[in-house]
């Protein structure tokens, strides 16, 4: 387990993160200048359909000002930020990798929301959190790193309070096998895909009852086409972050989905019952 671990971090070791994102971000506002999240989600947003997805999984949960998110995998903060500044609500992000987590705070302080936005590093197996902690967990493109995804989603409805709400938003397996590298693994040794099914039955394991179903493939498709067809993004992009083989990791999905080899899951569920 601690060689996967080793590896997945591996895979974000971003080195130099936080000056590449200065550089990239000179070409918006000086540096004494307050951003927007809006302004960030061509590199903070990363998981399929970007923003637009977290704005849709966001109404989908329904939070409120008084709701406690936690960002389980959080990156360089997008969702965490993007939430607080459009609910008022209070987000913690967790994540494996130090230069995600100091390029977090980072954009967060660029943003002005470091009073209600923080982020810690920590494995998503051993969130540092005591139980009943949170109102909500988000999880967004993050499971297909882990690959005890029973003790993910067990940890998971542990720093849950009682009728908390659990939404994710992933990537699943469908038929065969993808071909890689992918944006979270460039080999399969660091990737741990399952079927829909297969997913539903180990967070409804873990004592989740389903709330929203839905398959977002065909949603991803489309995006998909969009990117292809647009052609590079303008900067800043997540390539500042992932660096320069990104466009071609996400090329790689786009045609996995389109061929029916992956899909992308968007669920929300709630906790059904206090015993962990």
């Amino acid at each position: 387990m601690n060689h996967t671990i080793d590896r997945v971090r591996d895979h974000y070791r971003a080195t130099g993160l936080v000056a590449r994102l200065k550089s990239a971000l000179a070409a918006l506002a000086p540096e004494n200048q307050t951003l927007v999240p809006q302004q960030l989600a061509g590199l903070d947003q990363f998981h399929t359909r970007g923003l637009a997805a977290t704005v849709e999984l966001a109404k989908l949960v329904g939070l409120t000002a008084d709701t406690t998110v936690l960002d389980v995998g959080s990156g360089v903060g997008g969702p965490a930020r993007f939430l607080a500044a459009t609910y008022g609500c209070k987000v913690t992000g967790v994540d494996l990798s130090e230069p995600f987590v100091e390029a977090a705070r980072y954009l967060t302080e660029r943003t002005g929301q470091s009073g209600q936005v923080s982020f810690e590093l920590a494995s998503a197996l051993e969130l540092p959190f005591e139980a009943g902690s949170f109102d909500t967990v988000f999880l967004q493109h993050v499971a297909m790193n882990i690959p005890d995804r029973a003790r993910l989603y067990r940890e998971i409805r542990r720093v849950l309070k009682p009728r908390g709400k659990f939404a994710t938003f992933d990537v699943v397996l469908r038929h065969g096998e993808p071909d890689y590298p992918l944006p979270w693994a460039r080999t399969p040794a660091t990737s741990f895909l399952l079927s829909a099914d297969q997913t539903r039955e180990e967070i409804e394991a873990a004592g989740f009852r389903p709330l929203v179903w839905q398959d977002d493939t065909e949603a991803a498709k489309n995006w998909a086409a969009q990117v292809r067809a647009s052609g590079p993004p303008p900067s800043p992009n997540l390539g500042v972050v992932m660096g320069p083989d990104f466009a071609q990791f996400t090329a790689n999905l786009g045609q996995n989905i389109a061929e029916g080899r992956l899909g992308i899951l968007m669920a929300v569920f709630e906790a059904a019952s206090i015993n962990s």
